[in-house]
């Protein structure tokens, strides 16, 4: 059969590369059984991915999970709330990352008192020897639980404070969600 310069048949259609996993202010979109890492400021709804994971030190992440539809999503903010002024709902600010994953279980014909809830994060990340405490983690925390009562979520497990980062994973099949607790930062005797 006769070929083209770049050496596939000449009826043959050019192949395309799979598409990527796509990036839209914040929220990612996943191939069917796709895992998915997310970033700070970046969140997940659906039911494409097979599990979605995320590192936390002072962010939080909040993971969301309905049990009889077997869809869910996971946000990670940096912040509790935006300072400044208003712009397009970004994932950064724990309001609007929260806001956001309302409004897609909203739109997939759920309400949030169907979704059962699990916050983590909010580690204090700075050393006791800096003498500055912002208190960032404390503020995500808070923010998380505020939210997650405001909007009726069913809270289901909780691993936040404390001086150590997590990896966190939630499995879309069955809902589960695995953390992997860090080591805690340990100074030198003597310092």
């Amino acid at each position: 059969m006769p070929t083209s310069k770049s050496g596939s048949a000449p009826n043959a259609r050019p192949s395309t590369p799979a598409p990527e996993a796509h990036r839209l202010g914040g929220e990612k979109l996943a191939r069917a059984g796709e895992a998915l890492f997310l970033m700070p400021g970046e969140w997940y709804f659906g039911r494409e991915a097979m599990s979605v994971r995320t590192l936390l030190g002072s962010c939080v992440a909040v993971t969301l999970w309905h049990p009889v539809k077997q869809m869910g999503g996971m946000c990670h903010y940096l912040l509790p709330e935006r300072r400044g002024p208003a712009g397009a709902p970004d994932g950064r600010y724990g309001i609007e990352a929260i806001e956001l994953l309302v409004q897609r279980l909203k739109r997939a014909g759920t309400q949030p008192d169907e979704y059962v809830a699990h916050l983590y994060g909010g580690a204090d990340t700075m050393p006791d020897a800096t003498g500055v405490k912002l208190n960032v983690g404390e503020r995500n925390i808070e923010t998380g639980w505020t939210l997650i009562d405001k909007y009726g979520f069913q809270l289901d497990g909780v691993d936040v404070g404390d001086h150590i980062p997590r990896n966190v994973t939630l499995h879309l099949a069955s809902g589960e969600v695995h953390v992997k607790r860090g080591t805690r930062h340990q100074t030198p005797q003597g310092e």
